[in-house]
């Protein structure tokens, strides 16, 4: 199959969410020409935020791989990557995302995640709605010197 095939196939799994009461978004995650997993947003059936079609195969993905680095692996997803997803994905190492429907193409139906992408391109202390605080913890050991030392042992 080719990327028309396989994002072809991330739609249908949107369409299928679709008529199960879900949202419109299905991904596919390949490696080597073979799918390696699916998703599809769940955020209304499991009252998770982040249930999100590419976070579900991803997850997904790396289990049936046992890796957290997907290098070698094409997203096919049937709309653009919101910033969480596409922060995850390149997280993992994910170097190609085939995608159907634009945030563009989204806005006219509320789907768009353009607005929330904006925001993040600010510094986070000048986003508009955010209260970033960073505070020193008092605690008698640094946390990343001790995983350093507990990754050494």
């Amino acid at each position: 199959m080719d990327d028309q095939g396989f994002l072809q196939q991330a739609i249908y799994l949107a369409k299928d969410n679709v008529e199960q009461g879900g949202r419109p978004f299905g991904a596919v995650i390949v490696k080597n020409g073979e799918v390696v997993s699916q998703g599809v947003n769940q955020i209304l059936t499991s009252g998770d935020p982040t249930s999100h079609a590419e976070l579900n195969a991803l997850r997904q993905a790396c289990e049936n791989l046992k890796s957290l680095t997907l290098k070698d692996c094409t997203v096919y997803a049937s709309g653009q990557p919101c910033p969480m997803c596409l922060a995850a994905l390149r997280m993992a190492g994910i170097e190609k995302i085939v995608y159907a429907y634009s945030n563009a193409d989204a806005e006219p139906f509320g789907l768009s995640t353009a607005a929330i992408a904006e925001k993040l391109r600010q510094e986070p202390h000048r986003q508009e709605g955010l209260q970033f605080v960073q505070l020193s913890t008092n605690l008698p050991f640094e946390l990343y010197e001790f995983w350093k030392q507990k990754q050494t042992s």
